[in-house]
């Protein structure tokens, strides 16, 4: 790979190359590029604000485009090889209710070929609220729980599981919580060997005072991710609903 492909693909979100048990799967992938004026005008003034809270005037810019919002539109961005361009599409999707595009998005969660991304992937899905949809959730927990190295969408994923369990009285979760406390203890023991690494490298660069003061600060924090938290889909859903209805 070239220097040129390498930052191409860094700028699309590949930040992480990896193998997983879906790398075969056929991912949905645009024959051409996207060209400047579709960017402009589908994905620039949105994919920065889309589920964000500190600002909502993204939800009336989505309300207003929304009745241009076509099927054809969706598929086009889901298919191009870009978190930006996914994000939207996959957030357009969910409201235009676009049902048929989960199984897109359910794969490329899966193989998380770009960064900043999943958590839309998992509040979709979970908007969703799909046999199908869940499953793909299952899936990617049955596996990347087992890859604590891999600082994906775990915990996003893990709680729209727990966010579906609540509005559906069910206890799906209760299927992945060992795996979820085993990644936990694995990242803390990888969290505290860089960390002893850093002191080490801190001890040589530093006055001792310093050295362990700049420790205390980059230290993991014990059970910062232990428990779940809906607060996101509980916010985020009833705003994508609201567009739904618009």
């Amino acid at each position: 790979m070239n220097n040129k492909d390498a930052i191409h693909l860094h700028s699309a979100g590949a930040t992480i190359r990896h193998t997983s048990p879906f790398s075969d799967r056929l991912s949905h992938s645009n024959t051409e590029a996207l060209n400047e004026n579709f960017l402009t005008k589908w994905v620039k003034p949105f994919y920065m604000e889309i589920g964000t809270l500190h600002d909502l005037n993204w939800v009336q810019a989505v309300k207003t485009i929304k009745p241009e919002i076509t099927p054809d539109i969706c598929l086009l961005l889901l298919g191009d090889f870009n978190w930006r361009t996914r994000l939207v599409g996959a957030y357009f999707s969910a409201i235009i209710n676009y049902t048929d595009s989960i199984d897109i998005i359910g794969v490329h969660l899966l193989k998380s070929e770009v960064c900043c991304v999943g958590h839309i992937y998992a509040l979709v899905l979970a908007s969703f609220n799909t046999n199908s949809g869940t499953s793909y959730l299952n899936q990617y927990l049955d596996y990347y729980l087992s890859q604590p190295h891999l600082y994906f969408d775990q915990e996003y994923v893990m709680n729209a599981i727990v966010y579906l369990d609540k509005i559906n009285n069910t206890q799906q979760v209760e299927q992945h919580k060992n795996n979820w406390h085993n990644m936990q203890q694995k990242r803390r023991t990888i969290e505290q060997q860089k960390t002893a690494e850093l002191a080490e490298l801190l001890k040589k660069l530093t006055p001792e005072t310093t050295a362990q003061q700049d420790l205390n600060f980059i230290s993991p924090e014990v059970n910062k991710h232990e428990k779940f938290n809906t607060d996101y889909f509980d916010h985020q859903i009833p705003i994508l609903k609201n567009i739904m209805d618009y």
